[in-house]
C-alpha cells in the first residue's frame, strides 16, 4: 500500500522493513524497546502530515472524527445506564 504523498513511498518501506524486522527479530522474543525504527518514524510521519497539508487535509478534523470517533460514536450517559440496568437484572 502506498502512502499518501508519492514522496512519502520510500520513507514508508523503510519504515515497514524495519518495522517488520524488530517485531519478528526483538519483539517477538521479548525485547520491546523500538527506539531503533524512531528516526525513520519520524521522518514518515513529518513527510505524511506535509502532504495531508498538501491535499487540503485537516489533521485535527482526522483525529477528531475519523480516529478518536465522533460523538455518535461514544456511550452517552444514558446508554451506560441502560447497560447498568441490563448488567444488574441478569
Amino acid at each position: 500500500m502506498n502512502s499518501i504523498g508519492e514522496n512519502c513511498n520510500d520513507l514508508k518501506s523503510r519504515y515497514d522493513a524495519c518495522f517488520n524486522a524488530w517485531f519478528s527479530e526483538k519483539f517477538l522474543k521479548g525485547h520491546t524497546d523500538d527506539s531503533v525504527c524512531k528516526p525513520l518514524f519520524l521522518s514518515y510521519q513529518k513527510c505524511v502530515q506535509e502532504a495531508l497539508t498538501l491535499h487540503k487535509i485537516d489533521v485535527i478534523d482526522l483525529k477528531t472524527n475519523h480516529i478518536n470517533g465522533t460523538e455518535f460514536d461514544k456511550p452517552t450517559k444514558s446508554n451506560e445506564d441502560n447497560s447498568s440496568k441490563k448488567e444488574a437484572e441478569s
